[in-house]
């Protein structure tokens, strides 16, 4: 097994010399038993144990499985900034072949919260391939605000040729907008009062544009239409503001009919491309996906939300594995949901050890 545990060989083990278990064999054992459905430390050695005859086909165990506190203790002092590195080399080759959208989210995981040593939940803010369902990056940040610092470090490990960023009003910001045009990239920001004057002139721009193109989706007993517009005649705008790689505004108006309830609202965006409305609904909605096909999954299927560990570097840690889970289970080309896969991984052997040679290739 060792193509696939030297993977993890050269992190900083921070145990002493004497410890008894490898880091290399823990780690691996972690990652396959959330690919199995592991929740926390307790399920991982457990896991171990039900499947130590299969584990030994690759692993040493020169003492047998980890406990639990085992798993637990390496997870609270393990450094999150090796294990995010560790993560973004078995995602380097993806990084360098994404296309389409790539979507910047902030996600709070919320019991990690600790009112006794009166610490915060942990925030992360992650980068998410939508075209591909991977998670490309992931950055702790102390409070949510600090994401705008967070993002430029985790896009300059991209090649943005061909890759549109996306990313709500917070990371409307110039220095961005900058760093993505000369990595090659375009953009479609949402603009809102937070850039006061910028946005005002955004609003009254659209005031005097057409209606635009409408879309309607429907299913699940709701109407939802969304209605686009984009303008490409920005000199004046340009002109009064300089902002970075800007050549068209858009507007999307979404509608959504549920029951007897209606509701309404519209968003504004900062476009580095003349785009159709079509593309600009389109790219829009990808964005959401990190909603629904990432934070959905890890809070419904994976029970991040759950997740009581909140002592020391845990909480990031875990979270960097199960999102190195989810992209390992992605990768694999059957189709199927997370739930799915995540259950025949635990069920059957032989699917298990297919993701782990996914993972492999990674590498």
């Amino acid at each position: 097994m060792a193509p696939v545990t030297s993977c993890f060989s050269d992190l900083p083990d921070p145990r002493g010399s004497n410890a008894r278990h490898k880091l290399d064999e823990v780690l691996f054992i972690a990652l396959c038993a959330v690919l199995c459905g592991a929740e926390d430390c307790s399920d991982m050695a457990l896991f171990g144990q039900s499947k130590e005859p299969f584990l030994r086909r690759f692993l040493t165990l020169p003492h047998g499985i980890p406990s639990h506190d085992t798993f637990s203790r390496i997870f609270r002092h393990l450094d999150p900034d090796a294990f995010h590195d560790h993560f973004l080399t078995f995602m380097s080759r993806f990084a360098e072949q994404v296309e389409g959208v790539v979507a910047v989210d902030g996600k709070t995981l919320r019991r990690s919260y600790d009112r006794a040593a009166s610490q915060s939940p942990l925030h992360l803010v992650s980068l998410w391939a939508a075209d591909q369902r991977l998670v490309l990056g992931q950055r702790a940040v102390d409070e949510k605000s600090n994401e705008i610092t967070a993002v430029p470090e985790l896009l300059k490990l991209l090649s943005l040729s061909g890759v549109t960023v996306t990313a709500d009003a917070m990371h409307c910001q110039r220095a961005l907008s900058q760093q993505i045009t000369e990595q090659g990239g375009h953009y479609a920001l949402a603009v809102k009062d937070n850039q006061r004057a910028l946005f005002d002139d955004v609003q009254f721009m659209m005031e005097t544009a057409g209606a635009g193109e409408t879309h309607v989706d429907s299913g699940h007993g709701r109407v939802e239409s969304r209605q686009a517009t984009v303008i490409s005649d920005i000199d004046w705008l340009q002109c009064a503001h300089q902002w970075p790689g800007l050549k068209a505004v858009g507007r999307i108006t979404r509608r959504r009919e549920l029951a007897d309830k209606v509701s309404e609202d519209v968003a504004y965006y900062l476009l580095s491309d003349v785009v159709s409305p079509e593309r600009l609904v389109e790219v829009t909605r990808q964005h959401w996906g990190i909603e629904n096909r990432l934070h959905w999954v890890l809070d419904v299927t994976m029970q991040e939300d759950q997740s009581r560990n909140r002592r020391g570097h845990g909480p990031e840690n875990l979270a960097l594995l199960r999102r190195l889970a989810l992209n390992v289970a992605k990768l694999e080309p059957s189709k199927g949901s997370m739930k799915g896969k995540r259950k025949q991984a635990g069920w059957n052997d032989d699917y298990l050890l297919s993701l782990i040679r996914q993972f492999a290739q990674l590498r």
